[in-house]
């Protein structure tokens, strides 16, 4: 697999993905960034790169239990017939939840950076029976 220049750093996210417009069934985040993101659905999908899209991502992270809503525009996809499925890179603009997914960004930044691996074994708000 080749490595991708990006401008922004790209980390790693499990979410949900809904746009009607491309997909009626769910897609999934594959990695997210403060500039855009890189989703696939289930389905053969056509995509146009001229459009813009609503699309709300739902993670899997406690800390942002409400979806996100974006509006993007496709960068590149790749249909897989073989594979039935589509895989789009989108490009956010300005959305309602752009101050959300800044917030989001951040923390992932700072769970990255973290070298404490107790962070990983013991959640801060745990308490111990004596």
């Amino acid at each position: 697999m080749r490595k991708e220049l990006r401008g922004e750093e790209r980390y790693t996210e499990i979410g949900r993905v809904e746009c009607e417009q491309i997909s009626a069934l769910p897609g999934v985040l594959d990695d997210i960034s403060i500039s855009g993101c890189r989703i696939h659905f289930p389905l053969p999908a056509d995509v146009d790169k001229e459009k813009e899209y609503t699309v709300f991502i739902q993670l899997s992270r406690q800390d942002f239990p409400d979806r996100l809503q974006l509006l993007c525009q496709p960068q590149w996809f790749v249909v897989n017939e073989k594979e039935s499925q589509v895989e789009i890179g989108l490009a956010f603009l300005r959305s309602p939840d752009s101050p959300e997914l800044a917030r989001l960004i951040e923390s992932l930044k700072q769970k990255e950076n973290s070298d404490d691996i107790t962070s990983l074994i013991i959640e801060d708000d745990t308490d111990f029976i004596s």
